[in-house]
């Protein structure tokens, strides 16, 4: 099968190209940035062009079988916040609107198990209702973005959706993979919320479930989250410690605390253009304090799915820091 593949410079997309090296589907890989995809791609097609701009979509989807759509803003501040409903609501709009106009035979899109906010049932699995809230941009635009998939599928879209959890591994610049460098650099002045859990997965874990999901049969319209570890930030930090050898931070700040802070923050960074120190944007830190608590077994049961210790993912990531 020729796949069509948008987001594959990214963390999970590089990860997805490695794994599909060994199966006899042939990459085509949407790129805004030619050069920079040869140097990460090698070995893939690659066409130049932008989930925001509908025709170079078309054009990159044409004579494809299959699409995995990756592509999306992940973030939790951004100096335009508007590039999260152009990318994550409008690009998906376009990717599926041509995968549907095509007639490619299945489509895999990638969304974010944030998407589900903080439901009733806990921990929540594909068939819980999604709570009231999301707690952060990033988090409405890919609900948004959900939701326009969904009614694709009622129009006979081939759709399979993936659902993953917090994202550990090497190659991680944002968010998890920040929180942690920060930790092993001994950037961060205080631990914060250490009760907070979260569900995680390991990168390569996600990349499989993705490749399972493009060749799995009879599974058009179904929905998978993946990840399966539920650590608090004070599990995770003491993993840190432990793997890394670094002291974690002597200081915790008060839970009253921190969203006061990541408000002071997140108001310089509206005056200085960067981002808030140490990602103490209110998103994320709203995100954090809420946590969730997420199901992935079914993956397993269905797709044939095996979970990587996430002590193999933060292990993973900070060999990669004292390499560099």
């Amino acid at each position: 099968m020729r796949l069509f593949l948008t987001g594959a410079t990214g963390f999970i997309g590089r990860r997805l190209c490695r794994r599909l090296e060994s199966t006899p589907h042939t990459l085509r890989c949407l790129v805004r940035d030619l050069e920079r995809g040869r140097t990460l791609l090698p070995g893939a097609e690659l066409v130049q062009g932008d989930v925001t701009d509908p025709d170079s979509v078309r054009r990159g989807l044409a004579g494809c079988e299959g699409v995995v759509h990756l592509a999306n803003v992940y973030s939790f501040w951004e100096k335009d916040p508007g590039v999260y409903r152009r990318v994550n609501v409008e690009g998906t709009r376009h990717v599926l609107e041509a995968a549907l106009e095509a007639g490619v035979s299945r489509v895999v899109h990638v969304s974010s198990a944030v998407i589900f906010g903080r439901p009733a049932q806990v921990p929540f699995t594909e068939e819980s209702a999604p709570g009231p809230e999301r707690f952060s941009e990033y988090a409405q635009s890919k609900y948004e973005g959900d939701r326009l998939a969904w009614a694709l599928r009622g129009q006979s879209l081939p759709l399979v959706v993936l659902y993953p959890c917090g994202v550990l591994g090497a190659g991680d610049p944002k968010g998890s993979g920040q929180y942690l460098a920060d930790l092993v650099h001994r950037r961060m002045p205080a631990a914060v919320l250490p009760d907070a859990a979260l569900t995680w997965v390991h990168v390569a874990d996600v990349a499989e479930a993705i490749a399972l999901a493009v060749d799995k049969p009879g599974i058009e319209g179904k929905g998978y989250i993946i990840g399966k570890e539920q650590l608090s930030l004070d599990q995770f930090n003491q993993l840190v410690r432990e793997l890394s050898g670094t002291p974690l931070p002597r200081l915790t700040l008060p839970d009253a605390a921190v969203m006061p802070l990541a408000w002071l923050l997140t108001g310089l960074s509206r005056l200085t253009g960067r981002p808030p120190l140490w990602g103490m944007a209110t998103d994320q830190v709203r995100t954090a304090r809420e946590g969730f608590c997420a199901e992935g077994s079914k993956a397993e049961r269905e797709l044939g799915l095996a979970y990587t210790p996430i002590r193999e993912a933060i292990a993973e990531t900070i060999a990669e820091l004292r390499a560099d």
